[in-house]
């Protein structure tokens, strides 16, 4: 491995890293779905009209925006637990 810093170069610990971000995902995956069952069945006792424009939006809204939370979030962690967010930070240091 030509630079220590940078652990990802490691495809035994990029293999390790990748297999954390997926299993995060796996879990927000069903954190999402229990999401959109609770918003769905408020919007159902609400007395909302349940049209499939109001099903479809809702899985997409609420699924989307919790999907993209936690695959920015994993990126971010996966960013600094693999020593990048370090590595730019010495790069930008010597600019």
């Amino acid at each position: 491995m030509d630079d220590p810093r940078n652990r990802l170069a490691d495809p035994d610990y990029a293999a390790f890293a990748w297999g954390r971000y997926r299993r995060l995902m796996r879990w927000m995956l069903l954190a999402a779905a229990v999401a959109i069952a609770a918003a769905l069945f408020y919007l159902h006792s609400a007395g909302a009209p349940f049209t499939i424009a109001l099903v479809v939006s809702t899985i997409a809204g609420v699924g989307g925006v919790v999907l993209l939370g936690a695959a920015l979030m994993g990126l971010a962690f996966l960013s600094s637990g693999s020593g990048h967010d370090a590595d730019a930070a010495i790069h930008e240091d010597e600019t």
